[in-house]
């Protein structure tokens, strides 16, 4: 009988629109590889045990499990369908403007057309999402993320149940009102152009190193480029005490640029690594990890 701690790691290697997925695993070992061939003095530090067994990554390991049944049982019943999202577009959009099809594009076209819209909609919400985490009381369970002392990739799922629900009813809002959109002017012609049964764009961007914006490779990319595309470093700037306010993006930088919040890694001062996290000291345990967002908020409220 298959020990049920192994049925979210198993899932996530084999399924292509998780993070964990053995594409992108080997990909980002790939381009890890190569970093560490030109940078010969951090080899050490990458095979460490006090990186990959500190209290701060064996906690991550530990609450990856947990998540699998928190979103299982608690998070999943309860969110919002695309299809009702869909369907309530495509009828709010029929009742305001009567029956539309438009037939000037074709059906590779239109695919195209929103494969991309899928992609840079969904990249512009978790931009807005992210930045406003890092406000007010939604701060507090976003700590839960940001108290990582160290990064790995199973660090990205360090995240609360309320901020699990949050993302997921942004993209289900966010992808049911783009595919209403297309439903409604382009109708049987709507299709998602995939890559192992993944957004292309997505599938794409996510082979290019995106587990090691979690990680201590320090991978930065060219400032120009820095603009547009979010580096593994970029990220790890963000997990930094000084620049927690700062690189927001998911996959694309844009939205840091336009608004005014992106930092390059050639301009960012260096920092050591006890600038990883924020109060640490409340997020030792899976219990703390669960409860203290609601103490702190409780707290505050008490002022």
């Amino acid at each position: 009988m298959l020990d049920i701690q192994y049925i979210e790691a198993f899932e996530a290697l084999f399924a292509s629109h998780k993070r964990l997925y053995w594409h992108f695993v080997l990909s980002s070992i790939v381009i890890a590889g190569i970093y560490l061939y030109w940078h010969p003095k951090e080899r050490k530090i990458q095979g460490s045990k006090k990186l990959w067994l500190h209290p701060s990554a064996v906690l991550d390991y530990q609450y990856f499990v947990l998540s699998f049944f928190i979103k299982t049982w608690l998070i999943f019943p309860w969110l919002v369908a695309i299809n009702t999202v869909i369907l309530f577009s495509y009828e709010m959009l029929e009742s305001l403007f009567g029956f539309v099809r438009v037939t000037y594009f074709s059906k590779a076209e239109v695919m195209l057309m929103f494969t991309f819209s899928l992609f840079v909609v969904s990249d512009f919400t978790r931009y807005w999402l992210h930045r406003w985490l890092h406000t007010g009381w939604l701060w507090e369970f976003h700590k839960v993320h940001h108290s990582a002392k160290v990064l790995t990739p199973l660090t990205f799922y360090r995240v609360h149940p309320i901020e699990n629900i949050l993302f997921g009813l942004r993209y289900a809002l966010s992808v049911g009102v783009v595919t209403g959109v297309f439903v409604y002017l382009f109708a049987g012609y709507v299709g998602l152009i995939e890559i192992m049964g993944a957004n292309a764009f997505l599938y794409v961007f996510t082979l290019m190193g995106s587990n090691l914006r979690h990680s201590h490779i320090k991978l930065g990319y060219p400032k120009r480029l820095e603009s547009l595309f979010i580096s593994p470093y970029q990220h790890q700037l963000h997990h930094q005490v000084r620049y927690t306010h700062r690189n927001f993006g998911g996959y694309l930088a844009v939205w840091d640029t336009l608004f005014g919040t992106v930092e390059y890694s050639k301009e960012a001062k260096e920092a050591p690594k006890s600038a990883i996290g924020v109060e640490t000291t409340n997020f030792t345990t899976l219990s703390a990890l669960l409860i203290h967002p609601f103490i702190s908020i409780y707290q505050r409220k008490q002022r």
